[in-house]
């Protein structure tokens, strides 16, 4: 896969991810960017560490390891915005 093809991966897994926690309304593309490709890194982290294949390219197995991944980090970077506000 291409670069534009990962950039585009990365936003549709940061997008859903965003859907599922509850923030999409607070978030714009670039942040969904970050967020799918850093959930990518992050899912594909801790696939490893179970011993399993992480991202094998643009499919659905990759797609739901990218969001997992992405969904874990928001939620910890919404925990941690909130307790620096406190």
């Amino acid at each position: 896969m291409g670069l534009l093809s990962w950039i585009v991966f990365g936003a549709l897994a940061g997008w859903v991810a965003s859907i599922i926690t509850g923030r999409n309304r607070r978030m714009g593309c670039l942040p969904n960017l970050v967020a799918g490709i850093v959930g990518a890194l992050v899912g594909g982290f801790l696939m490893n560490l179970l011993g399993k294949t992480a991202i094998t390219g643009f499919n659905l197995y990759s797609f739901g390891v990218a969001v997992l991944g992405a969904v874990i980090f928001l939620v910890i970077t919404g925990i941690w915005s909130r307790h620096k506000k406190d």
